[in-house]
């Protein structure tokens, strides 16, 4: 799989038993549905549903899904100010390089179930 940024192919890495994409160029990473299962259960999927707000006067260029290749919409996550690419038919969510290092550090400000299962996932 290519990464939607820099469009070099991604490695596979292994955290805590769920296997994330990597770009090793631009160090963005990439989570599919697939790994989004292993890490929540259904209703945490609904309540992380509920946590994306589609910004549409945002200027940077729209970034296509790895898998299906349809531009991205880029959401902000819980309020935090910080802006992800996500996937039109939710095939995943893509992170560049900082985006979920802030949602972590949010955590302490922001008390979701949500930031708190991604900072139990990545560590700090």
């Amino acid at each position: 799989m290519n990464c939607p940024a820099c469009k070099n192919p991604m490695v596979i890495l292994e955290l805590n038993q769920v296997e994330i994409d990597y770009c090793t160029a631009c160090k963005g990473i990439w989570l599919d549905n697939g790994e989004l299962d292993l890490i929540f259960t259904n209703a945490d999927q609904k309540e992380i549903a509920k946590s994306f707000s589609v910004k549409n006067d945002f200027d940077e260029i729209k970034r296509r899904c790895p898998n299906c290749k349809k531009k991205m919409d880029k959401v902000e996550f819980e309020n935090t100010g910080i802006i992800i690419d996500k996937c039109v038919d939710d095939h995943g969510v893509w992170f560049d390089n900082g985006e979920l290092k802030s949602i972590l550090i949010s955590a302490e400000e922001h008390n979701s179930r949500i930031i708190q299962m991604l900072k139990e996932l990545f560590g700090e």
